[in-house]
C-alpha cells in the first residue's frame, strides 16, 4: 500500500500537472471504485482543480470554485494496496485488465494530460468518494496525527493511549497518519526497537528517540523518492524497495550488523526485523512456524545460526 512518502511523491508530481487544470471528464470503468452518488461525478467535471491535499494515505482533489456550489467539492482517492497512478498523454485509453479510471485534464500548467488509475489483483479495494464541504471531507480522516509535524508530547500521547505493540500503534491510522507496514518496519529498525515492545514500556529516552527517528526516516524517504522521480512521474511505487533495511528482506543480512533478517507472519501481513539490532538476539515467535516446530523452535539468533 502506498504510504506517506509515496503519497507525498505522487502529490509533488501531480501539482504541476493538475493544480489549476480543468477536469474535463472522469471516466470510470472499475464498477467497485466509486463509493458515492451525491454529489455525482458530473458535479466536478468541467471544474478547475484548485488544490491537492494528503489525508493520511488518501489523495484529495479540491474544487473550491464551483459555480452554484455553496461549499467546496472534494474527490477523495484511496489507492489501498494495489492502486497506482500513471500520467499519460491526453485521452489515453484505460488499460483493459488493470484500468479503473481516467482523469482527463486540460489547460494545466504543463498542458493537457490523463491521469490513469490502475489496480492489480482480483480484490479491487481502491475507492473514490466525491463529497461536499469540509465536514464531509473530515469523515474520511481517521484521526491520526501527522508524524512529520507532531511534537514529542503529542507523539507520546498517541503512543500511550493504549498499551499495544509498537508495530500496531505506529500503523494504526487513528494514532498516526500515513504510516503502514513497510515504513513501520523501517522506523523500528532505525530506532533499534522491538516491534512487539509495548508502548507503555518505553522509557522517556526511547520515546524521544522513536519520535525523532520516525520523522527522520519518513523525511529521508520523501527526499529519496523525489530525487528519483525528479520532473517525471512515479512509476515504481512499491512496498518492497531494494534499499530498505529490513522490510521485505527476510533471509537477507541486516545492513547494520549482517544478522539474517527475521519475520513474523500474520494474516496477509508480516513484520520484518533484525534480532541483534532490535530484540537483543531473541527470535520472535512466528505463529505458524512455532506452532509446527514447538520445542524445536529456536529462541535466539545464536541457536538459529548454530542449527
Amino acid at each position: 500500500m502506498p504510504e506517506l512518502p509515496d503519497i507525498e511523491d505522487y502529490l509533488a508530481a501531480l501539482r504541476p500537472r493538475v493544480v489549476g487544470a480543468r477536469l474535463d471528464r472522469l471516466r470510470i470503468t472499475g464498477f467497485s471504485l466509486l463509493k458515492t452518488f451525491d454529489p455525482p461525478v458530473s458535479a466536478i467535471e468541467g471544474q478547475r482543480i484548485t488544490d491537492l491535499r494528503r489525508l493520511g494515505k488518501r489523495i484529495v482533489f479540491v474544487f473550491d470554485d464551483v459555480p452554484g456550489a455553496p461549499e467546496p467539492l472534494f474527490a477523495v482517492l484511496h489507492l489501498m494496496i494495489a492502486g497506482r497512478l500513471r500520467w499519460r498523454e491526453a485521452g489515453a485509453k484505460i488499460p483493459g485488465k488493470l484500468g479503473m479510471a481516467a482523469f482527463d485534464v486540460s489547460d494545466g500548467p504543463l498542458g493537457d494530460g490523463t491521469l490513469l488509475l490502475t489496480e492489480a489483483g482480483t480484490k479491487k479495494r481502491a475507492s473514490l468518494h466525491v463529497v461536499r464541504g469540509e465536514a464531509a471531507l473530515a469523515e474520511h480522516d481517521r484521526g491520526g496525527v501527522d508524524p512529520l509535524s507532531v511534537d514529542l508530547d503529542g507523539f507520546a500521547e498517541q503512543l500511550r493511549l493504549e498499551n499495544r505493540t509498537l508495530k500496531r500503534a505506529l500503523t494504526d491510522p487513528r494514532r498516526f497518519s500515513g504510516i503502514g507496514n513497510a515504513f513501520s518496519d523501517e522506523i523500528l529498525h532505525a530506532a533499534r526497537l522491538s516491534p512487539v515492545k509495548r508502548t507503555r514500556q518505553l522509557t522517556d529516552e526511547e520515546l524521544a528517540h522513536l519520535h525523532a527517528t520516525t520523522r527522520t526516516v519518513l523525511t529521508d524517504w520523501i527526499r529519496r523518492l523525489r530525487e528519483r522521480t525528479g520532473d517525471g512521474f512515479p512509476e515504481e511505487v512499491t512496498a518492497f524497495r531494494p534499499d530498505f533495511a529490513v522490510h521485505g528482506k527476510y533471509g537477507e543480512p541486516c545492513p547494520v550488523c549482517a544478522t539474517t533478517v527475521q519475520r513474523i507472519r500474520y494474516a496477509d501481513n508480516e513484520t520484518n526485523y533484525c534480532p541483534r539490532c532490535q530484540t537483543e538476539g531473541k527470535l520472535l515467535a512466528d505463529r505458524s512456524l512455532s506452532r509446527i516446530l514447538k520445542e524445536d523452535w529456536p529462541k535466539t539468533v545464536d541457536q538459529l545460526e548454530g542449527a
